[in-house]
């Protein structure tokens, strides 16, 4: 009778640590060579952190540096066709010569943020 409570516990512990991890956080890393801007904010050339919840299409991406949230940023999740081969900054140029992030593609993964409220930013051939 006790092994069969234990059991019970144990399973549904189970289901629920199965069920929260199914909302977990998604990360990967960012690498800038130079500086963006993001969301109004500058993000400085270095190595950064990139963090969102739920699986899209909507999120919210916070970009963060040590241990340190950076800049909060509303994003899209993009399905692409075949995986990335690296880890990849798209990085959209300005007519003032400045730089803007506009979206991040992950080594060996079929997915990629938009970053921004539009949804053509990452688009093949875009002139943005």
């Amino acid at each position: 009778m006790k092994f069969a409570t234990v059991s019970k516990s144990l399973v549904m512990g189970l289901a629920v640590l199965l069920a929260s991890s199914a909302f977990a956080a998604t990360k990967g890393s960012l690498q800038l060579n130079h500086p963006v801007s993001v969301n109004g904010t500058q993000l400085k050339a270095g190595e950064y952190k990139v963090q969102w919840d739920g699986n899209g299409p909507n999120v919210e991406v916070s970009i963060i540096q040590g241990k340190n949230v950076v800049v909060k940023v509303p994003a899209h999740v993009v399905d692409l066709n075949t995986p990335s081969q690296n880890d990849a900054a798209v990085v959209q140029k300005n007519n003032d010569g400045s730089s803007t992030l506009a979206g991040v593609r992950f080594g060996g993964k079929k997915i990629a943020l938009e970053i921004g409220e539009s949804s053509d930013g990452m688009q093949a051939g875009s002139s943005k």
